[in-house]
């Protein structure tokens, strides 16, 4: 079995998501969301866990993460969703990409392009 670690990215009065690592690396994450009676939980995980592996995961999410947060809960619900990282995005970083690019034009326009 892995050795998993949770690493909170944000939390609010109602929710919780987590960045998953196993083995020192990032492997995941999982998102929940609390209600009165029910636990939800959106589960992120690499193709290549088995069945088996998915379920000691979600053990430990509901072990470590859920029942310290909620002890009275009566179901705890995952979707697990199985794929790949395509990246992280942030408006911040568009930014900064877009404000390179128009610096890169400007500097592109100071001239014509003819010698005087």
């Amino acid at each position: 079995m892995a050795e998993y670690n949770f690493e909170r990215e944000s939390r609010t009065a109602y929710s919780e998501s987590f960045v998953i690592e196993a083995d020192g690396d990032d492997m995941g994450r999982v998102d929940l969301h609390y209600t009165p009676s029910v636990t939800y939980g959106t589960l992120c995980i690499p193709e290549s866990l088995s069945e088996d592996e998915v379920q000691e995961l979600i053990s430990e999410i509901d072990e470590r993460l859920v029942m310290s947060n909620d002890p009275y809960r009566e179901d705890f619900v995952v979707t697990v969703w199985v794929g790949h990282q395509a990246g992280v995005y942030s408006e911040e970083e568009l930014e900064e990409e877009e404000e390179e690019e128009e610096e890169e034009e400007e500097e592109l326009e100071g001239g014509n392009g003819h010698r005087e």
